[in-house]
């Protein structure tokens, strides 16, 4: 092996770990954005259920409100007719 061979070896070795340390600099930083994101995605499923329940209470009180009404008017009409 000649001097140039050793050289170029050295540098070729070098570039190689740099690469592999680049490469796990990306891979330990994709991991944290995807923990990220996964953490994101859990919060907007838990507004999501939030929504629902108020969107379900929101209903239920509409139904309620509306049963009231026609139960009130019937009774206030009942005893406008019995006078």
């Amino acid at each position: 092996m000649t001097h140039d061979d050793t050289i170029n070896l050295t540098r070729y070795m070098e570039r190689l770990d740099n690469y592999i340390e680049s490469q796990e600099t990306l891979n330990r930083t994709l991991c944290l954005r995807l923990e990220k994101h996964g953490n994101e995605i859990d919060k907007i499923q838990s507004w999501q259920l939030k929504f629902y329940g108020a969107k379900w209470v929101t209903g239920a009180l509409g139904i309620l409100v509306l049963h009231t009404t026609v139960v009130l008017s019937a009774i206030l009409g009942m005893m406008r007719w019995i006078k």
